[in-house]
C-alpha cells in the first residue's frame, strides 16, 4: 500500500501533540527558583495587557490564557507574570519539529506548541510511537507534552486532553461509537458557548443525543455546519494532515443576542475582541509578519461591510480607526463584530522555521 492510499482510508493513525504550558514551562525550566510557583507569561500588568499562557498552579487559582492581566492578578495576587521571550520559544519549537520529523513528514503545525502527526505509514503501533515521541521531546528539552491517538484529527484532538499534563490517551477506531457516545457536544469543534446553550435548549448535552437529530434537522438549527455536526457527532473527520499549510488571516468575531445600536457600544465590544486576538497572534502566528488589518461589521439586515487597511499595525486604536470607518457607511444597529490580520504571503525561510 503506497503512502497516499494510506492518508485515503478513513481510520488514519493520527497523533495530536501538545506541549503543556509550553511559554511558563520554558520560563520555569530556565529559572528553576519559579517550580511550584505560579507563572504566567504575556501582557504587561496595565489593564489592556493579556497572559498569553499559565503553568497549572496558576490555573488552579482559574487563571487561563487570553485573561487580562489585572483580572488574572485578581484571581491569583501572587502571580508571576512574565514576559514574552518568543526567540526562545522559537528555537525550542524548532528543537521540536526536528524530533517530529524523524517520525513521519506528515505533520501540520498549529501554533509553536502544536501539531497534528498522521503516522499512518510508520509501522509502529501509534500510542507506542507517541509515548517514544514525548520521551525524546523531554530527554532532549527537559519539557513534557501530551498526546492524543486516534483515527482522525477530530477524536486525536479531544483525546489529547483526556490526560494533561504529561501523558496521552488512545481511543482506537472500534472505540469511536462508545467514546463519542459519553461525549459533551462543546468538545467538538465549531460548537461553542451558544450553539452549546442552544443544544442545551434542546435538551442535548451530549454527542450521543445529537446522534438522534436527522442530517435536515441540523442543517435547519446550524445552516451548513449542520451536515458537518452530523458526521462529527459520531467520530467521523475526513479532513488530512497538512503539512506547512500556513494560514493566510488570523481572525475573531462575535454575534451578538442584542443589536449594538451605536458607535460607543461597538468601541466597548471591539476592545474585548481586540485581547482575544492579540492572545491568539501571540500564541499561534508570532512569528508571521503582518500585512494587513481589518474589521468586519454584520449589520441588522445582514449585510456587511470590511474596513481594511495595509501599513497600520494590530493595534487597538487602529483597529477602532477602522471600526468608526465601517460603521460611519451605514450607521445601522450592528449584530456581528469581527476584527483580524492578514499576513505577508511571501514567508522567509527564517520565519517559517519556528513552526512546530
Amino acid at each position: 500500500m503506497t503512502l497516499c492510499e494510506i492518508r485515503s482510508v478513513d481510520n488514519r493513525a493520527i497523533i495530536h501533540l501538545d506541549m503543556d504550558c509550553f511559554y511558563a514551562a520554558i520560563e520555569v525550566r530556565d529559572r528553576p527558583a519559579l517550580r511550584g510557583k505560579p507563572v504566567a507569561v504575556g501582557g504587561a500588568r496595565e489593564r489592556r495587557g493579556v497572559l498569553t499562557t499559565c503553568n497549572y498552579e496558576a490555573r488552579k487559582f482559574g487563571v487561563h490564557s487570553a485573561m487580562p492581566t489585572f483580572m488574572a492578578l485578581q484571581r491569583c495576587p501572587h502571580l508571576i507574570v512574565l514576559a514574552t521571550r518568543f526567540d526562545v520559544y522559537r528555537r525550542e519549537a524548532a528543537v521540536i519539529r526536528d524530533i517530529l520529523h524523524r517520525f513521519t513528514p506528515l505533520i501540520e503545525p498549529l501554533s509553536l506548541d502544536e501539531a497534528y502527526l498522521d503516522v499512518s505509514a510508520h509501522p509502529g503501533a501509534p500510542a507506542a510511537l507517541a509515548h517514544v515521541i514525548r520521551k525524546a521531546i523531554f530527554q532532549k528539552t527537559k519539557l513534557t507534552a501530551s498526546a492524543g491517538i486516534g483515527p482522525n484529527k477530530l477524536i486525536a484532538k479531544i483525546a489529547s486532553e483526556m490526560n494533561k499534563p504529561n501523558g496521552q490517551f488512545e481511543v482506537t477506531p472500534e472505540q469511536v461509537p462508545g467514546f463519542m457516545h459519553r461525549l459533551p457536544v462543546r468538545k467538538i469543534w465549531g460548537i461553542g458557548e451558544k450553539a452549546e446553550r442552544k443544544l442545551e435548549g434542546l435538551g442535548v448535552k451530549t454527542c450521543g443525543e445529537l446522534q438522534h437529530f436527522t442530517r435536515p434537522e441540523l442543517v435547519d438549527l446550524f445552516g451548513k455546519f449542520g451536515l458537518e455536526l452530523y458526521e462529527l457527532c459520531r467520530g467521523l473527520d475526513h479532513r488530512l494532515v497538512e503539512p506547512d499549510r500556513p494560514r493566510k488571516s488570523l481572525s475573531t468575531e462575535e454575534t451578538f443576542p442584542l443589536d449594538l445600536a451605536t458607535l460607543a457600544q461597538c468601541e466597548e465590544k471591539l476592545e474585548e475582541l481586540f485581547q482575544d486576538l492579540m492572545a491568539d497572534l501571540a500564541q499561534k502566528e508570532s512569528s508571521r509578519r503582518i500585512s494587513k488589518i481589518f474589521v468586519k461589521l454584520k449589520f441588522s439586515d445582514f449585510t456587511r461591510t470590511t474596513a481594511e487597511r495595509a501599513g497600520l499595525a494590530p493595534t487597538l486604536p487602529d483597529f477602532r480607526s477602522l471600526l468608526t470607518e465601517a460603521f460611519s457607511r451605514t450607521e445601522k444597529p450592528v449584530r456581528l463584530i469581527g476584527l483580524g490580520v492578514r499576513f505577508t504571503e511571501m514567508e522567509t525561510a527564517e520565519a517559517q522555521i519556528p513552526l512546530l
